[in-house]
């Protein structure tokens, strides 16, 4: 890498894969302005996660970045789990944002992204370095839910609230959870896809004009009760990613790896509908691929009312109770789900609204030359 190559330092929350899916797609539009830029990114988040998603440089640099909420599956979290490691992890290690702080002065760091992690904004702020926040939730909001059960969530709550507003830019983007004063709120921020339809469609065996279903559950792992169900539906093939470690197919059901051969996007953008939770990068990407969505809430989590509230506004769309999804019961509403339709107008992405904002207003983004 070139002591000239201009470096933008990514700190992102390791909870789930809707906070990296957003900022792949950031970095990805900032990629399209500036080729060279070479992104630091900070966080657990798995290398190959990025590996798949970015084609331009970037460098990976294992980090705790964030907590989030510690769950127990893909619907429930642990909340006195979440309390016990954030209790071991705030307020921040001294010498950990110091030695961070130092690494983004010595590579001439332009500025900091954070999504949603504020750890990045913390280490801008000591290095003296802009700091860009950008989120639909931050933990401040979420955790102030739990401290009427839960008082230890207190202080975490009032740490991170004051860390947040130390930001020098405040990005929201849409489905939003709670509006604040900000420099910019975007439409949903969704990686693109990159394979043809066909050619996905073809690659997973489903015969022409043959409905397809996508099956997600964010990349969490799931163990699903009713995929035995699934071969009574004969005029849909299933794919369904997050089950075992090859894929593997049973009559019209094909399971994947979380880690297989096959795009996320490309899958959503291929799928006749998805059935899923209410995340982030699911509803963002059906959204632009303006397919139906059989959504399921996880009513204890406090973005969920928001998020299922723009998907029945503005997505062709049917809620399914958590019971339900875990029994099957889902399956009789397909043909009618299958029915919805949205409008076919192309819609802008978030990712590319952030991308000009930040080139308009940070001048070291500005290509150069």
């Amino acid at each position: 890498m070139s002591a000239s190559t201009p470096h933008i330092a990514y700190f992102i929350s390791p909870h789930g894969y809707g906070h990296a899916s957003r900022a792949a797609a950031v970095m990805a539009a900032l990629h399209r302005k500036q080729p060279a830029t070479c992104f630091d990114i900070y966080t657990l988040v798995p290398k190959a996660f990025f590996e798949d998603s970015l084609e331009g440089p970037f460098e990976y640099h294992s980090l705790l970045s964030d907590i989030g909420l510690v769950q127990h599956d893909a619907l429930h979290e642990d909340i006195p789990n979440t309390i016990q490691r954030l209790n071991a992890f705030l307020p921040y290690d001294p010498n950990t944002t110091r030695d961070v702080a130092t690494q983004l002065q010595a590579r001439k760091t332009l500025f900091v992204i954070s999504d949603i992690s504020p750890l990045g904004i913390h280490c801008a702020t000591e290095a003296g370095i802009s700091s860009v926040l950008i989120e639909n939730f931050t933990w401040d909001w979420i955790y102030q839910a739990y401290t009427e059960t839960h008082p230890a969530m207190r202080p975490h709550a009032r740490y991170l609230h004051d860390i947040f507003l130390q930001a020098d830019f405040h990005i929201q983007t849409q489905p939003l959870c709670a509006q604040k004063d900000s420099d910019l709120t975007t439409d949903p921020v969704a990686r693109e896809p990159r394979t043809p339809t066909d050619t996905i469609r073809s690659q997973l065996n489903t015969k022409p004009g043959q409905n397809m279903i996508l099956v997600s559950m964010g990349g969490i792992p799931e163990e699903h009760s009713f995929l035995s169900n699934l071969q009574q539906i004969r005029d849909c093939d299933f794919v369904i990613p997050g089950i075992g470690s090859q894929p593997t197919r049973e009559g019209n059901t094909l399971t994947l790896p979380h880690h297989s051969e096959f795009y996320h996007p490309d899958l959503v953008a291929a799928s006749s509908c998805v059935i899923g939770k209410v995340g982030y990068s699911t509803i963002a990407e059906v959204y632009h691929s303006r397919i139906p969505f059989g959504y399921v809430s996880r009513p204890t989590f406090r973005e969920s009312p928001p998020l299922a509230a723009f998907i029945s506004e503005n997505m062709p769309s049917m809620s399914i109770p958590p019971e339900s999804f875990r029994s099957g019961d889902w399956l009789h509403i397909l043909p009618e789900l299958l029915k919805t339709t949205a409008e076919r107008t192309a819609r802008p992405n978030g990712a590319d609204q952030i991308a000009a904002f930040i080139e308009t207003e940070l001048p070291s983004a500005r290509p150069q030359g």
